[in-house]
C-alpha cells in the first residue's frame, strides 16, 4: 500500500527507487548493465554536469519535437503525395455534390409525399369536395335567411356578420386546400432524381459525418490540409533549418558533456581504485571507459558511452565488469562505488542485503569500514551474518525463524547491547564462551 492505495511491485518498485536502494547478490546485478554505468557517472559529476546536461536535454527535446513535426508533415515526397491525391479526390467528391443545410429535411418531406401521394390526392379531392360542394353552398343559404332578419334585432346582424366571416375563412381554405391538389402528382423521372440525390446524401454521410454540417465541416478541413501540404515544402524547409541549428547546438553541449565527463572518470577511477585496496583488492584495477555510441546518434545521455571495466589481476587485460567479477568481488565495488558517489547520491536509505557473501577476514573489516562511512551520509539498514560488520551497527536486530503449531513465523527483535555482544560472540565462533564473549565486547570497544 502506498498512501492507503494498493499498488503492484512494480509500481511500488518505481516509486522507492528514489527513496531505498537495495544491494544484495541479486540486486548487484544493475552494475552489471553497463546502461546504468553512465548514470553513476553523471551522479559522481553532479554539480559541474547538471546544468550543461539540463540544456542538454532541453535541446535534446526540440530535436525531438522537430524531427516528428517534419516527419509528420509528409514525411518524404511520395507519402505527402499519397495523402494530397486522398484529400483532393475527398475534397471533390462533396464539392460537385453541392449540398445545402437543409437540403435533406427537404429532400425528405419531398419523398414522403411522393410516397404517399394517391392517399394525400383522394383525401384532398374528399375535403375539397365537402368544402366547395356543401359547406360553401349551406353557409352561403344561411347568410340570405338572415340577412332576411338582420334589422329586426341586432344580435341577428352580429351572427350574420360572424357567419359571413367563418363563409370568407372557408373560401380562403378552399382554395388552399386545392392549391395543395396541384402540388400532389410527381412524374417518375422527379421521383427517381430525389431518390437518387437522397442516395448520394447518404453515401456521403457513412464517408464524412452523420449530417450535412458535419461534411461541410470536414470538408473544410480538407481544404485546409491540402492548403497546408501544398505550402509544406517551404514549411518543412523552415523546420529543416531549425533542426541543423538544434543539431549543432546539441553536437556542441556534447562535446562539453563530453570533456566533463572524460575529467571525472578519471576522478572516479582514482578514487574507486583507492576504495578497493581499503578493502583488500589490491592488484584489482578499476576504469572507466568513454567513448562515443556506435551510431553516433544523440540519445538522453548525449553522444557518450560508459563503461565500466575491472582488471582484477595484475598482467591480465581490462575486462566489462559482467566477464570478470565474482559475487563477492561485485559486492566490494559497488560499496566503493557508493562510498564515492555518497556525497551525491540523492537516495535518503540503504540497504545491503547480505553484501558480505564471499568474504571473510581483513575485507570484512574493510566492509564493516566502508558501511559505517556511507551511514554519515545516509541511513544504513544491513543484513549480515559476520561479526566484523554486526559490531559496527548502532543499532541491532535479530531475525528468527520459529515453527508454532506447523506454521513458520518470523520474528525481529531490537537488541540490548548485553544481547548485541551475545550474538556477535555466537556468530563469530558459533557459541558464545567467555572467550567468544571477550572477542565480541572488544570489537564492539573498537567500533
Amino acid at each position: 500500500m502506498i498512501n492507503g492505495r494498493l499498488v503492484s511491485v512494480n509500481e511500488l518498485k518505481n516509486f522507492m527507487k528514489d527513496i531505498i536502494d537495495i544491494h544484495g547478490q541479486h540486486e548487484n546485478q544493475t552494475l552489471l548493465d553497463e546502461n546504468t554505468h553512465i548514470k553513476f557517472l553523471d551522479n559522481f559529476a553532479e554539480m559541474e554536469l547538471e546544468e550543461v546536461k539540463q540544456k542538454y536535454l532541453d535541446t535534446y527535446k526540440k530535436y525531438n519535437y522537430l524531427r516528428e513535426e517534419i516527419s509528420k508533415n509528409f514525411g518524404d515526397d511520395k507519402e505527402k503525395q499519397r495523402e494530397l491525391d486522398l484529400l483532393k479526390y475527398q475534397n471533390k467528391e462533396i464539392e460537385e455534390v453541392g449540398l445545402k443545410l437543409s437540403e435533406e429535411e427537404e429532400l425528405d418531406i419531398k419523398r414522403q409525399k411522393m410516397l404517399n401521394s394517391e392517399k394525400i390526392a383522394n383525401n384532398l379531392e374528399e375535403a375539397n369536395v365537402q368544402i366547395g360542394n356543401v359547406t360553401i353552398d349551406s353557409i352561403n343559404t344561411a347568410i340570405r335567411a338572415l340577412e332576411k332578419i338582420e334589422g329586426i334585432d341586432r344580435k341577428y346582424e352580429t351572427s350574420l356578420n360572424s357567419l359571413r366571416s367563418v363563409y370568407y375563412d372557408i373560401q380562403e381554405l378552399s382554395r388552399d386546400i386545392a392549391s395543395y391538389q396541384e402540388d400532389v402528382f410527381f412524374d417518375e423521372e422527379e421521383r427517381e432524381n430525389v431518390e437518387k440525390r437522397l442516395d448520394i446524401i447518404y453515401k456521403l454521410k457513412r464517408k464524412y459525418g452523420n449530417s450535412i454540417e458535419e461534411i461541410l465541416k470536414y470538408n473544410d478541413e480538407v481544404i485546409e490540409r491540402i492548403k497546408k501540404i501544398e505550402s509544406s515544402e517551404e514549411y518543412v524547409n523552415s523546420l529543416k533549418k531549425e533542426l541543423n541549428e538544434v543539431i549543432k547546438e546539441l553536437e556542441n553541449i556534447s562535446g562539453k558533456m563530453h570533456k566533463i565527463r572524460s575529467t571525472y572518470a578519471k576522478v572516479l577511477e582514482e578514487k574507486v581504485n583507492s576504495e578497493l585496496k581499503d578493502l583488500e583488492m589490491k592488484n584489482a584495477k578499476f576504469s572507466v571507459k568513454l567513448e562515443y555510441n556506435e551510431n553516433n546518434e544523440f540519445g538522453p545521455n548525449g553522444l557518450d558511452k560508459v563503461e565500466f571495466m575491472i582488471c582484477t589481476n595484475v598482467g591480465e587485460d581490462d575486462k566489462p565488469l559482467s566477464k570478470i567479477a565474482s559475487g563477492g568481488e561485485l559486492s566490494r565495488i559497488m560499496l566503493g562505488i557508493k562510498n564515492v558517489l555518497a556525497d551525491s547520491d540523492k537516495v535518503s536509505t540503504m540497504v545491503f542485503d547480505e553484501i558480505d557473501t564471499g568474504i571473510s577476514g581483513i575485507a570484512a573489516n574493510s566492509v564493516s569500514e566502508k558501511l559505517k562511512s556511507i551511514s554519515k551520509k545516509h541511513q544504513v539498514l544491513c543484513v549480515t551474518h559476520l561479526a566484523n560488520i554486526a559490531a559496527k551497527g548502532d543499532y541491532n536486530y535479530y531475525i528468527c525463524k520459529e515453527v508454532e503449531d506447523d506454521r513458520t513465523l518470523t520474528s525481529v527483535k531490537r537488541l540490548s547491547e548485553e544481547e548485541t555482544i551475545y550474538e556477535i560472540a555466537r556468530i563469530a565462533s558459533g557459541h558464545a564462551d567467555e572467550i567468544a564473549i571477550k572477542h565480541a565486547r572488544n570489537l564492539r570497544k573498537i567500533a
